[in-house]
């Protein structure tokens, strides 16, 4: 049978030189592929998600207020190093040390004015128990001394009232810087209110040991 046109080519060499010159001839394929169909819309909407997903963010400065810590108000906050415990123990031992202080202070005031207050009161009632009962003379010759306050004092007198001091009749008391002459029962109210008053008072009861100032009574000086 005679060769077809095809075989008789192909011995030829003419159909291998038209492959050839065919293949030099057509583009060059494209990389990564064909192109996906849809046109650009694949293409766009990759775009769209890279500008949504993994591209910068829309918004401008919205990474201040996720990925970078807010410094606030006033410029950088310096953050400040937790404590110890010895650090909070000392600091607790200085608070309770001044409150201390503060409370025992706040009771010493308390303390320091009722005292004078009742300081107040007794000087106040041994002015009342004296009105009006003291019996010093303006015109006394005579001077009776008595140790009072680790001294000798002295209150003048006449002869009538030396005489009934000796006896136990008459006191004397120191009030307001001076020594005044009273009778007995001034100083008998006087012991209960306030006996560091009393600057004489002699017991004729008492042995002359005890009764015995030390003083004599006609000492004159």
């Amino acid at each position: 049978m005679a060769d077809s046109l095809r075989d008789q080519l192909l011995k030829s060499g003419l159909v291998k030189e038209i492959r050839e010159e065919a293949r030099k001839s057509a583009p060059p394929p494209r990389q990564g592929g064909p192109r996906p169909q849809g046109g650009n819309s694949s293409g766009q909407g990759g775009k769209k998600a890279g500008q949504g997903g993994g591209g910068r963010p829309q918004g401008g400065n919205r990474h201040q207020g996720g990925a970078r810590p807010h410094s606030g108000q006033g410029g950088n906050v310096q953050q400040r190093a937790p404590r110890k415990d010895g650090e909070v123990d000392l600091a607790k031992a200085y608070a309770m040390r001044a409150q201390t202080e503060a409370t025992e202070r706040r009771q010493a005031e308390a303390e320091a004015a009722e005292v004078a207050r009742l300081r107040k009161e007794k000087k106040r009632k041994v002015e009342e128990l004296l009105k009006g009962k003291t019996l010093n003379l303006v015109e006394a010759d005579q001077v009776r001394h008595f140790p009072y306050g680790d001294k000798i004092r002295r209150v003048h007198v006449d002869a009538k009232q030396l005489a009934a001091i000796n006896a136990g009749e008459l006191g004397v008391v120191q009030q307001g810087g001076r020594y005044l002459v009273v009778e007995k029962a001034v100083i008998d109210a006087l012991r209960e209110l306030a006996p560091e008053c009393i600057a004489l008072m002699v017991d004729p009861n008492a042995p002359s040991s005890e009764s015995d100032d030390g003083v004599p009574d006609d000492l004159m000086w």
